[in-house]
């Protein structure tokens, strides 16, 4: 048996709006357990609460997300704007 090894270059990996995403899908599981909230008692009663608490873990979830996702994109910006020169004296001002 041979090892398969690629032939070309792996491509850069897409960047997009990230932020908007991840809030987006946080705001999407927080909608989708309010939705249920009213038809929790059916849900119970059928052994589908389940459901409705995994809305809500997506939605703490997302909002972790939403913290790290806004970290990454401030310090890619800072390491562009350094790269750039644009993190000049005025950005950081002495004591």
């Amino acid at each position: 048996m041979t090892k398969w090894t690629p032939t070309h270059e792996a491509p850069e990996p897409l960047e997009g709006p990230v932020v908007p995403t991840v809030v987006g899908g946080t705001v999407l599981w927080f909608v989708l357990f309010l939705v249920q909230l009213p038809f929790y008692g059916w849900f119970d009663d059928h052994g589908h609460a389940w459901w409705m608490w995994t809305c809500l873990a997506g939605a703490g979830l997302g909002l972790i997300g939403i913290w790290y996702v806004r970290g990454r994109d401030a310090a890619l910006k800072r390491q562009a704007a350094a790269r750039d020169g644009e993190g000049t004296r005025a950005d950081h001002p002495t004591a």
